[in-house]
């Protein structure tokens, strides 16, 4: 007999085991939203008065996912803190329902289990899993400013240990089936053809006696006496306010939800319902959620109006450097698309391809992969100094030096040698698409595509259209990238496009600053502190310093005086100061250092010593605001379309802070009067550069903001 009701199915099989398939109907995948409650209750309530059961199967109808997490419109939806803290509770008591079945419950859980699907298998007394790639665990909720709320902190750590839990928790880190099991996450992983047919034996074999985390070595040492502990979560402490710098306040209340739940699981469970609301409520939380909601849209758009994505069969990357074999890598192994590199050397072909190699053979180490599904990855690369296995290639990728004249050659080869209809990409970073594609015939199909490096971990790119360009090679363009695992934002052509041209002015000013006498290492950390990833001086040294100065003064050819580089930067150049590569830059990378301490002979390069008193929050507001400012001026020569690409592209190509939500979100909580207030203030101590984009004053005088 099968009973339907709108998301959840019972079907009592001759067995005796009842079987609930979750079918959110409507949705790709599942997701748990509030209104499921009064739903499950029911099917519960059929559970608790079925004669002869003998055990309950929770599986999915999607055939590529088990739960996705919970709803995030739902949590937008509340007003208060004791709402959310609602939809904790009620997520408990059904949890504790599932849990108490007198008769055994197994999840079946094929593809993405993540979040409140994750807390819902927990709930069960078993857990199986496909051995499928599809197949992903965990609790990525702090990456939304949240902690599980759904008895997550409490149920993980009884399962898997303290240790093994908090890193789930605190990083939000999706396993693998083999990770699971290993962990004792899952008790098996079967191929999903019989998948259900190991859940109904597991269903057979009845409640597991007691559930007891497999520890070992330092581990079962911590774990297992309050001594250890303490000295755990102290550890745990410390580790998480070195990375969030107070920033995030999620991970300090999951730490806070695990320690209480140690000592006593009722309170336990209330801290995370009490935590679980407070979070939803945060600032930043909100602004995080509003990063997933623009990411989620992003998904569906096409970046050109009027324009259709043509098919991309074969790709062709020039340049084997490590900028194109980070391409050739997320095209081979990401977009699973054939890619043939071009070099003018032997060296340059075998490296693009060595690279792919290499990081393959990692994850056969690893054992995320075969030997062989390796070889059929590799066999997606291949490589020449000419132009041979050009002829019927879609699109070209250029990653070549910043050279416009090369660039022209670039063009014109790749027009004699490919078909009519190939895309010509550029990964400049600084030169005009528009210059660049001077030298073609069919301008219409030439394009920017700046990716940021290292390629394979930043998740940007920008595809830059110029006047010619057709909204088809846009969209074909756009369609490509979101195949290689990027976010894509349109932008318009112009030197440094977004990105670029908002960074220069944010380091150039930590250069000016350095130079009013405050030490590296103070302004790195006070940008760390507002939010970065990297300090300025940190981003210079792995970037290349030599790099910064070459883009410079095309920026200030292009776009005026305010993008002059101090001079400080040639003077390193001079003393062989290249940064990370050249061992030699403003941090020490000596074998004893290794990058961790300032090289102190560079205040005798630069002639200034660090004696400045500024308090170090002035200090990154100052670096911040340029890279604000000029943002709003990208926002209104049309540089970018709209304040969330402005928004997405600054948080996934340089690290804006996602806790303040992007440069535009962030200027609408300080507001445009005070940003307007501030800029003319520092425009009197530091001269033009600090003069406040024409959009910022007419804001200010209407009271406006940019997300309305």
């Amino acid at each position: 007999m099968t009973e339907h009701t709108n998301a959840f199915s019972l079907t009592t099989r001759e067995d005796g085991v009842a079987i609930i398939t979750m079918d959110v109907p409507g949705e790709k995948m599942n997701t748990l939203k509030a209104a499921f409650g009064d739903e499950v209750n029911g099917v519960l309530d059929q559970l608790e008065t079925t004669d002869n059961l003998q055990g309950v199967v929770l599986i999915s109808g999607k055939p590529d996912s088990f739960v996705a997490g919970a709803d995030i419109s739902m949590l937008d939806a509340c007003k208060t803190a004791e709402e959310a803290e609602a939809l904790s509770l009620q997520g408990h008591k059904v949890f504790a329902r599932l849990e108490g079945l007198k008769v055994p419950v197994v999840a079946a859980i094929h593809g993405p289990c993540l979040g409140g699907g994750l807390e819902l298998a927990l709930a069960c007394h078993r857990r199986v899993c496909s051995d499928d790639d599809k197949t992903r665990l965990g609790v990525p909720e702090v990456q939304l400013g949240l902690l599980p709320g759904g008895g997550g902190t409490q149920r993980l750590p009884k399962l898997v240990g303290i240790a093994k839990s908090l890193d789930m928790m605190l990083t939000g880190k999706q396993l693998r089936s083999k990770q699971a099991l290993k962990m004792g996450l899952v008790d098996e992983m079967v191929p999903n053809t019989i998948l259900l047919e190991t859940a109904v034996k597991l269903v057979l074999k009845g409640k597991p006696k007691s559930v007891k985390p497999r520890l070992k070595g330092v581990e079962k040492l911590l774990e297992n006496n309050p001594v250890g502990l303490k000295v755990l979560f102290d550890q745990a402490r410390k580790k998480t306010l070195a990375k969030t710098r107070g920033n995030y306040p999620a991970a300090e209340r999951i730490l806070d939800c695990v320690e209480t739940g140690v000592s006593d699981s009722r309170r336990g469970y209330a801290t995370e319902a009490k935590h679980f609301g407070a979070l939803v409520q945060s600032a930043e939380s909100q602004q995080l959620r509003n990063i997933f909601f623009a990411t989620t849209e992003m998904k569906k758009e096409s970046g050109a109006e009027g324009g259709e994505a043509l098919p991309v069969r074969k790709t062709g990357v020039l340049g084997g450097g490590l900028m194109g074999a980070g391409i050739a890598n997320v095209t081979a192994m990401r977009a699973k698309l054939p890619v043939r590199v071009k070099d003018v050397a032997p060296a340059g072909v075998s490296n693009a391809l060595r690279y792919s190699y290499d990081r393959l053979m990692k994850q056969v180490k690893r054992r995320h992969l075969t030997k062989r599904q390796m070889e059929n990855q590799m066999a997606r690369l291949t490589g020449a100094t000419d132009y041979s296995g050009f002829s019927d290639i879609d699109i070209v990728v250029e990653a070549v030096f910043e050279d416009l004249s090369l660039k022209h050659s670039m063009v014109k080869e790749v027009e004699a040698n490919a078909k009519p209809s190939t895309i010509f990409a550029s990964n400049t970073s600084s030169l005009p698409i528009g210059q660049i594609a001077e030298a073609a015939e069919r301008p219409e199909q030439v394009i920017g595509l700046h990716y940021f490096s290292p390629v394979e971990k930043m998740p940007l790119v920008e595809v830059i259209a110029h006047e010619k360009t057709s909204p088809e090679t846009i969209a074909t363009t756009v369609a490509f990238a979101k195949a290689q695992g990027k976010t894509p934002i349109v932008v318009k052509d112009g030197a440094g496009f977004y990105v670029n041209r908002i960074l220069a002015l944010y380091v150039n000013e930590a250069a000016q600053v350095l130079l009013e006498g405050h030490s590296v290492d103070a302004m790195d950390n006070a940008l760390l502190n507002f939010g970065f990833p990297v300090g300025p001086f940190k981003l210079l040294d792995e970037v290349g310093i030599d790099v910064g100065s070459k883009i410079a003064p095309i920026l200030e050819n292009e776009l005026g005086e305010r993008f002059k580089a101090p001079d400080a930067f040639s003077k390193l150049i001079a003393d062989g100061r290249l940064g990370k590569k050249s061992k030699k830059g403003f941090y020490d990378y000596s074998k004893k250092s290794k990058g961790k301490k300032v090289d102190l002979s560079v205040y005798g390069v630069l002639g200034s010593q660090p004696t400045a008193t500024t308090v170090a929050t002035e200090v990154a507001e100052r670096c911040a605001l340029q890279m604000l400012n000029e943002a709003a001026r990208c926002l209104e020569e049309g540089i970018i379309a709209s304040p969330r690409d402005g928004d997405i592209g600054a948080i996934f190509g340089i690290g804006f802070p996602p806790f303040l939500g992007g440069p535009f979100r962030y200027m609408d909580t300080l507001g445009a009067k005070h940003m307007v207030h501030t800029l003319n203030a520092l425009k009197e101590r530091n001269g033009d550069r600090f003069t406040p984009a024409d959009l910022l004053v007419k804001m200010a005088e209407n009271d406006e903001k940019f997300y309305q």
